[in-house]
């Protein structure tokens, strides 16, 4: 009898932790955009997600609603997670600049060069820059 009992408490406590296993997927799988159905048996699209305050604001049809997240009862259609940036073409990931080393921009510009052009640009902009201020004395720089 006693063994019995222990079965029992061992299968309660293992449904719990089903249970809550399955309501942790729902909420991490709570994002803007996905199709979820309230457990009124409202069927909306999320719109945004408050964490401060547990609400999720849901449209559905030409209606917005702000709900609790715990009424959200499944996701009809789940968004799919943000797809990373592609890496850059033409660079193998061994292929990565040093500290300070510059990528060519064109197949056939050289890194020195885009350097030397850079540097070039901030000079002249230095220079326009002196012309028409004054030091502090209050007189014109030639």
């Amino acid at each position: 009898m006693f063994a019995l009992i222990a079965v029992l408490i061992f299968f309660m406590f293992r449904n719990g932790k089903k249970r809550q296993a399955a309501m942790q997927e729902l909420q991490n799988g709570l994002r803007p955009g996905a199709e979820v159905m309230l457990q009124s048996g409202i069927f909306g699209t999320i719109e945004a997600i408050d964490e401060a305050e547990n609400r999720v604001t849901l449209r559905s049809g030409t209606s917005t609603f702000d709900v609790h997240r715990n009424a959200v009862s499944q996701i009809v259609t789940p968004v799919d997670a943000p797809v990373e940036e592609a890496p850059m073409v033409g660079l193998a990931p061994d292929d990565d600049p040093e500290f300070g080393e510059r990528i060519a921009k064109t197949e056939g510009e050289t890194p020195a060069a885009d350097a030397a052009s850079e540097v070039d640009e901030v000079q002249n902009d230095i220079d326009s820059d002196d012309r028409g201020t004054e030091d502090q004395g209050g007189t014109p720089k030639a």
